[in-house]
């Protein structure tokens, strides 16, 4: 499937945002030959890098049937649910992790490491027992290796 579809570029929209802004992503990608089933794309929040029980599929989308060209779409999702997230993990680094999928096989899994930071200097240096979400913005700094 690699081979009729390619991800041409994935653009992170307002970077940085505020911790429980939506994620916005503008991809673009090319297929070779005409696709007559749905693409499944799908945005998954990795919660703590201890386990993957805290990780969030934030939302997914369908697009098709695709004809062959270039296509675009913006793929919005809501942040994940903070409940869910352990307190020693929402404050620091994290992943965000776009993956597609062809007639169930999963062929695209592509991620970000995102920062999660106070905005606030004195919580920066004196970070509260239970995170302040609300002063906590987030930058995707690096594509995941």
């Amino acid at each position: 499937m690699a081979s009729r579809v390619n991800i041409v570029r994935v653009e992170h929209l307002d970077n940085p945002a505020m911790f429980n802004d939506k994620f916005k992503l503008e991809i673009t990608f090319e297929v070779f030959e005409h696709l007559p089933h749905d693409l499944e794309w799908e945005l998954v929040y990795v919660g703590s890098g201890t386990s993957r029980e805290y990780d969030q599929v934030l939302d997914s989308a369908l697009v098709g049937p695709i004809p062959e060209g270039r296509h675009k779409f913006v793929f919005d999702a809501d942040h994940p649910n903070i409940a869910k997230i352990p307190t020693d993990d929402i404050v620091g680094v994290s992943v965000l992790l776009l993956r597609c999928k062809y007639n169930e096989q999963e062929f695209i899994n592509m991620g970000w490491f995102v920062a999660n930071e106070y905005t606030d200097e004195e919580l920066k240096e004196n970070p509260p027992a239970q995170p302040q979400v609300d002063k906590v913005e987030d930058w995707f700094i690096a594509k995941k290796v």
